[in-house]
């Protein structure tokens, strides 16, 4: 089965010529109003849609269908470990921003409503593609990340996973300041303003400085990470209508920052730092020293986040939690897509009970998919 987005099968790019697909619809229209009875009959309603798609080539979703189709998305996203409180979405219809100063002050509102207090799950939903003509959308595949340089005489700086973007915003005019952890500029492309560049105020910019619960040496490493990750260049599909520009967030695991950003070679590259300082012996891979660094960095993060309020799961709390949401899609007779290779943990996998399951690579809309171009300059 080759199902798009899943390991060994891409997304393949969408057509923005073709109209939406009228029983693409009418099965998104069934399904959100069988689950939203208060919506009332839906046939009156599929009249209306078809002929708008039959007039235009799409059609326009009401507030409450918006709303249901992106919690649905959400609910059906393959990659997610979270999906127990996709109910709880927060979704911001941002379908009238035309501008990008427009975006631009809607999307650090969308950070603020996401950041200050506790982290709540926020999705911002702005104008859908018409078919065949151009949509506005933003170039950062999240609205936070750090850039990254190469640097001189190979002591690089930053995150390298963002050097290709950040050599693209100082092709533009940005100028960062060459440290570790420079937020980038929000790259907006609108049709009719071309591509501007927006530094983000520090109000929209929550960020945890890493500590740990036993070395103090640890906060003399510098090490922080922002405390929302929004994603933001992948395309929300409802019901055959594309939304370019849907940026959403939930908020951390733990591992997503300590297994991953912070220790992945190929990113932050802590653990030979860490080791270190931890006096172990880094001479040969059978003294586990990358798995005893790991371990004290994941436990930094999590201290971290919780020292400063800022709310962040760890893996094996959200394991049990993917586990009742499992029992509850099944109870409402729902199956659960999911990708064995996202969804058990980065760190201690086979102490994760979902580590010997098998899951379902189905292709369930609505849905978020991968927009490969948002980022590619």
């Amino acid at each position: 089965m080759n199902v798009p987005g899943y390991r060994d099968h891409p997304v393949e790019p969408w057509d923005r010529i073709a109209p939406a697909d009228p029983a693409e619809a009418e099965d998104f229209l069934r399904r959100c109003y069988a689950e939203n009875p208060r919506l009332g009959p839906v046939e009156p309603r599929l009249a209306i849609v078809r002929a708008q798609i039959a007039a235009t080539g799409t059609y326009v979703h009401t507030v409450d269908e918006l709303g249901h189709g992106a919690k649905m998305a959400w609910r059906n996203a393959s990659r997610c470990i979270g999906r127990l409180y996709w109910k709880s979405l927060l979704v911001l219809d941002r379908r009238r921003a035309r501008t990008a100063d427009e975006i631009f002050s809607l999307l650090v509102h969308h950070l603020r409503a996401a950041g200050d207090g506790p982290i709540r799950p926020v999705i911002s939903i702005f104008a859908p593609a018409t078919p065949g003509r151009p949509f506005a959308r933003v170039r950062n595949e999240q609205l936070i990340r750090y850039a990254g340089y190469r640097g001189t005489n190979g002591c690089p700086a930053g995150d390298p996973r963002q050097v290709d973007f950040t050599e693209a915003m100082q092709g533009f005019g940005w100028h960062g300041k060459g440290e570790h952890f420079d937020v980038l500029p929000l790259a907006i492309e609108t049709p009719e303003e071309g591509l501007r560049l927006y530094e983000l105020p520090e109000r929209a910019i929550r960020e945890v400085p890493i500590t740990h619960p036993e070395y103090a040496w640890f906060a003399e490493l510098g090490l922080r990470w922002h405390a929302v990750p929004a994603i933001s260049n992948m395309r929300l599909s409802i019901g055959g209508v594309n939304y370019p520009l849907a940026p959403f967030n939930g908020w951390y695991m733990g591992t997503e920052i300590g297994a991953r950003n912070l220790a992945d070679a190929d990113r932050y590259d802590m653990l030979p730092t860490i080791a270190a300082r931890l006096g172990l012996d880094t001479s040969r891979e059978s003294t586990l020293w990358r798995d005893r660094a790991l371990v004290e960095l994941n436990r930094a993060v999590l201290h971290s986040f919780e020292q400063a309020g800022v709310r962040i799961s760890d893996h094996h709390t959200e394991s049990q939690r993917f586990l009742a949401h499992m029992r509850s899609e099944a109870k409402a007779g729902r199956p659960v897509p999911a990708d064995w290779t996202w969804i058990v943990p980065p760190m201690s996998g086979a102490l994760s009970p979902l580590y010997h399951r098998y899951y379902e690579e189905m292709d369930l809309r609505p849905a978020f998919y991968p927009d490969a171009e948002a980022s590619g300059f």
